[in-house]
């Protein structure tokens, strides 16, 4: 079964501010772009609904997945197992525990592997997600980031 790629970015104008994410899924030769804007929220929580959204997008389960990203936040908190004590203390003085409650059911159903890439470099996928999620944050056309303003 060959691997589905995915790069995703976040943005945020301020911080909190207006933002958005980018995504490219790819698998064989299909490829498909996403983008949302929100009217306020932070950068970590667009680079985490990056990730989510890809994830959710997948439509059979148990798929080998290689998730690119320039957050360190997401990297870490997968691979050094924070989320996981995050889990288990409840999220106590935790942010985004919204996010990362819909993100671990979705990382579940698949063999999720992270590489962190250096954001605005030479890759060129990564740089096109980045034009998305800020063009996403710019559009106005936003969604509103229900989480962050209840103060997830």
């Amino acid at each position: 079964m060959s691997e589905v790629i995915i790069y995703t970015d976040g943005s945020s104008r301020g911080n909190p501010g207006p933002g958005g994410y980018g995504v490219i899924l790819m698998w064989n030769n299909v490829r498909k772009e996403l983008s949302q804007g929100y009217r306020r929220t932070t950068n970590n929580r667009m680079e985490l609904m990056a990730v989510i959204v890809a994830l959710e997008m997948l439509k059979r389960d148990g798929l080998p997945v290689r998730i690119f990203t320039d957050s360190e936040y997401v990297v870490n908190s997968i691979e050094k197992g924070w989320l996981w004590n995050w889990v288990k203390i409840g999220f106590k003085d935790k942010k985004n525990k919204d996010l990362w409650q819909r993100f671990i059911p979705a990382y579940k159903r698949q063999q999720v592997k992270f590489t962190w890439v250096k954001g605005h470099a030479t890759n060129p996928y990564n740089n096109r997600c980045d034009e998305l999620a800020t063009q996403a944050a710019d559009s106005g056309n936003w969604l509103t980031d229900d989480g962050f303003e209840a103060g997830a």
